[in-house]
């Protein structure tokens, strides 16, 4: 099969490889249909994270066609439309079965190679995933758009943390893809403000379309007062932080009331600086949000019935031949992309 493969830092080859055989009779084969680039790849990329160590396939945000089922396999068969989650969950720990199974002891997530494992993923035309970690597709959605649902899941799950109650004010911070889809989903909860923080002028814009009622560049020196005043001075009860360093998660605390929570998405920087007497004297609640944990099937019902739309967030599609290319434009941050999809 083709494969785009990590060979060094950098550089990616589309090559062939071994079509992957079934050897766990909980397996399927899945001919990979749409295969979107994350962000997690592209910080990946240059080996800054450590957890995408070459030689690999990379990718998790997918879905294609069952091609072949293990002997056990009970719920799916061959040529249903199927996406996955990201995290393959062993689901007999103590976190899987308290259902929490992205806290799994035994977690291990497609295209991720670092000291502890190696899992190769699916930017390929064949994979192999688990079948507990397998959703059918609805109808009515397409094999591009259900590539969305994973990042559309990491979103679900951060608003399930702290979800706003009915007429309170929100934001987020970053309009990056995460953070637009945050944005989406928010939208309809609250008939309170929702608000958008981001540096970039562009992504401001397309907050706007995507449910902030406003949308504000942190570093202005007004941006404290400007939301003071919408909110009569009580700042906003929930923040959604979809950066993950220093500079928005201090925004984030700046713009959070008293006895407020900030819920942290973003995980670019693996250390960050905290302004801890703000946040203590201010009793503020720091959340984690890490990946997904049963939000697929919310998602997935929302975007086959158009509640949630995902179409404007998908800049490009491009034949999986091209993954250097458009790796390298994302990694540059050229054309202002969002989400690039390749097609295996």
């Amino acid at each position: 099969m083709k494969a785009l493969v990590m060979t060094a830092y950098k550089n990616l080859e589309c090559m062939d490889v071994p079509t992957p055989k079934i050897t766990s009779p909980t397996e399927v084969l899945v001919r990979i249909k749409a295969a979107a680039i994350c962000g997690s790849d592209v910080h990946g990329f240059d080996g800054s994270t450590l957890r995408r160590q070459p030689p690999i396939i990379m990718g998790h945000e997918a879905s294609g066609v069952i091609e072949e089922v293990g002997s056990l396999v009970k719920n799916f068969t061959k040529g249903d439309r199927v996406t996955f989650d990201s995290t393959i969950w062993c689901g007999t720990c103590s976190f899987c079965q308290q259902g929490k199974v992205n806290l799994c002891n035994n977690r291990k997530v497609l295209g991720v190679s670092c000291d502890e494992y190696k899992q190769d993923g699916i930017f390929a035309e064949y994979a192999l995933i688990e079948e507990r970690i397998l959703y059918k597709l609805p109808q009515g959605l397409d094999f591009i758009q259900a590539a969305m649902a994973e990042p559309a899941g990491v979103a679900a799950h951060a608003i399930s943390l702290a979800p706003p109650l009915l007429g309170e004010d929100v934001a987020v911070v970053g309009a990056g893809l995460i953070g637009l889809l945050i944005l989406k989903l928010l939208r309809p909860v609250t008939s309170g403000l929702v608000i958008a923080l981001e540096t970039d002028e562009a992504r401001r814009a397309k907050a706007l379309t995507c449910g902030a009622d406003y949308a504000f560049d942190p570093r202005d020196t007004d941006v404290l007062e400007k939301i003071a005043e919408l909110t009569d001075k009580a700042m906003l009860d929930k923040v959604y932080e979809a950066v993950g360093a220093t500079s928005p998660i201090n925004t984030a605390i700046d713009v959070v009331k008293k006895g407020g929570t900030v819920v942290l998405v973003g995980n670019v920087s693996p250390k960050v600086e905290l302004p801890l007497q703000k946040i203590v004297t201010r009793q503020i609640r720091m959340q984690g949000s890490c990946a997904i944990s049963g939000e697929y099937p919310a998602v997935l019902k929302l975007m086959a019935s158009g509640k949630l739309v995902v179409d404007d967030l998908i800049s490009k599609t491009a034949p999986l031949s091209e993954g250097q290319f458009w790796f390298d434009k994302l990694y540059n941050r050229e054309d202002n992309l969002l989400k690039v999809v390749l097609l295996p």
